[in-house]
């Protein structure tokens, strides 16, 4: 028995400076024609109960695309783990997945997958790894299972200025998820920092 899907609200995190795209708000940048953050919520919907979003400009945007829209608890772009922690303050259940806007190709099993794990491993949280360019498996961390009652924890610790993801799940019992079965897209979990690497996982596919 894994954990229900009806257990797990997904948080499409969209709230970064878009600082590498020029500023740019990347959610509502064009993926084949569709906003990276629609793309991603149209991916993630089906994996989880409920659905909200973090953002922190062009909310009425965001809204648009039908999900309740929660700027940072943190102030000044704090990073991943202000979105984590907008996310478990709004979460009404036990578990929490999050995914970025700017991968627009993230496994249509990742939530199952990460559940499964976290289930198994009694874990707190889960995280992807997923091999990159060079073909070394390395930590996604911003593709996270987190059970809501951490929700504690993370604000002691982003009180204390603490904004790394690595050095806030150490804490916690974590396990790793790998993405690399025969068949598990090379480039799931490639992002678009950039618009020239938005337009080139466009024209991967």
């Amino acid at each position: 028995m894994t954990i229900p899907r009806d257990d797990i609200t997904g948080l499409l995190l969209a709230g970064g400076r878009g600082s590498r795209m020029g500023g740019a708000d990347k959610g509502l940048q064009n993926f084949n024609g569709i906003p990276l953050a629609l793309q991603a919520i149209l991916r993630l919907q089906p994996q989880v109960g409920e659905l909200m979003v973090n953002a922190n400009r062009n909310l009425a945007a965001y809204e648009a695309f039908g999900a309740p829209v929660w700027p940072d608890a943190l102030p000044d772009y704090a990073g991943p783990l202000a979105g984590f922690l907008t996310g478990l303050e709004q979460c009404a259940t036990p578990w929490l997945a999050t995914v970025p806007c700017d991968c627009p190709l993230f496994p249509l099993d990742l939530v199952q997958r990460l559940a499964e794990a976290a289930d198994a491993q009694d874990a707190e949280i889960a995280m992807a790894v997923a091999p990159e360019a060079d073909g070394q498996l390395r930590t996604q961390p911003v593709f996270c299972l987190l059970r809501r009652e951490l929700v504690e924890s993370l604000t002691r610790f982003t009180q204390g200025g603490g904004r790394k993801i690595d050095a806030w799940t150490a804490q916690h019992r974590c396990v790793e998820v790998p993405f690399d079965r025969p068949g598990d897209d090379p480039r799931a979990f490639h992002n678009a920092n950039t618009i020239a690497e938005l337009r080139a996982l466009e024209s991967k596919r």
